[in-house]
């Protein structure tokens, strides 16, 4: 029964045809109003261009629970884990072009600043003891149709506790909002994954479509917090370059996501972007991250990072021979006031001894 369902399943994503729609027990698996229906194989076909392919069958009928979080330690992101064998058996679901080709036809008469998400891939990893399906979602707002989308990987036990969270805080809202309950079997079939890909997608965009939830700082930790902790890591052991793609792909997150909450996040953000432009030989790029930070603190004194940004956009002007006064005057008068020490922690010291909670 279950093989005559996935080749149903790859029969639609390959567009050959929606297929039968299930009946009895199978038609009742996934009753959450969230989540796709039985009949809407075609509609899949549609939205997902690439096919799903476990390397075993034996995934259909496993009892391990991918949503128990005691099962094993907190895995690392993808980018962060060796490439190979090692990383686990893993079943993909490419979305190819398919989130730029709806932006292009619909960004004129989708409602301003509202975002699309599309789960661009699923893997499924095996990282002993633990098993779970990471879900990868491109983020993308009003802008260009040809700028890369920002993404995030998340896991299931990632949006429950998002949703957990926000039900604690927002009761009213969150009562209209559907989410994908918990399974104890078949948590790794091409079934269940499309149709939970299909749920997170409405999830989210159900959530950005409330005021009250798209300015929640659950919503907003949920994006970028995990993003900032694993840049900030790969930064303090030296991985600047992989440590630059996370930063930047954080400090698109944020600009899209409109954060609210006061300036640290981006400021942070771009304190890391400055030091991998440093560490990386870009002096220019790192200048323009230090004047970026500097126009968003203002008058702000003594904000903690202000001193490291005019401390660096000094070292890093005279580096590149370009004026540098106005800046060294601010950072003396600073230093004059008691309000720094001399010379002032740099931005990587800060970057490092930043608690992100």
């Amino acid at each position: 029964m279950a093989s005559r369902l996935l080749h149903r399943l790859r029969h639609a994503l390959a567009g050959d045809g929606p297929g039968e729609a299930p009946t009895g027990p199978e038609a009742e698996q996934f009753p959450e109003s969230s989540e796709l229906e039985d009949d809407d194989a075609e509609g899949l076909s549609s939205r997902l261009s690439g096919t799903l392919s476990f390397t075993s069958a034996e995934d259909e009928d496993d009892e391990d629970d991918e949503d128990d979080d005691e099962a094993g330690p907190d895995p690392l992101h993808p980018r962060d884990q060796a490439a190979g064998e090692d990383a686990g058996e893993c079943g993909r679901m490419e979305a190819g072009t398919l989130l730029q080709d709806f932006w292009k036809k619909s960004r004129n008469t989708l409602v301003p600043q509202r975002l699309l998400f599309e789960v661009t891939s699923a893997n499924v990893v095996k990282d002993p003891p633990s098993k779970y399906v990471l879900y990868t979602l491109a983020v993308m707002g009003p802008g260009p149709p040809d700028r890369q989308p920002a993404q995030i990987s998340r896991r299931y036990s990632d949006f429950e506790r998002l949703h957990r969270n926000l039900q604690r805080q927002f009761r009213g809202p969150m009562a209209a909002i559907s989410f994908p309950r918990k399974r104890l079997r078949r948590n790794f079939t091409a079934e269940t994954i499309a149709r939970r890909s299909r749920a997170f997608e409405q999830f989210l965009g159900h959530l950005q479509a409330v005021p009250e939830l798209r300015q929640a700082p659950e919503l907003q930790d949920f994006f970028v917090l995990p993003e900032l902790r694993r840049a900030q890591s790969l930064t303090c052991t030296g991985l600047y370059r992989e440590a630059l793609a996370l930063w930047a792909n954080a400090w698109q997150l944020q600009a899209q996501l409109g954060i609210p909450s006061g300036p640290d996040w981006p400021l942070l953000t771009l304190a890391g972007l400055a030091v991998c432009h440093q560490e990386l030989e870009d002096p220019g790029e790192a200048r323009a991250c230090c004047e970026r930070a500097l126009q968003l603190l203002g008058d702000k004194s003594p904000h903690p990072l202000l001193a490291p940004f005019l401390e660096a956009h000094v070292r890093l002007s005279w580096r590149l021979g370009l004026d540098k006064r106005q800046t060294e005057a601010q950072l003396q008068a600073l230093q004059e006031a008691g309000l720094t020490p001399t010379p002032p922690p740099s931005l990587k010291e800060l970057l490092i001894k930043e608690v992100l909670d």
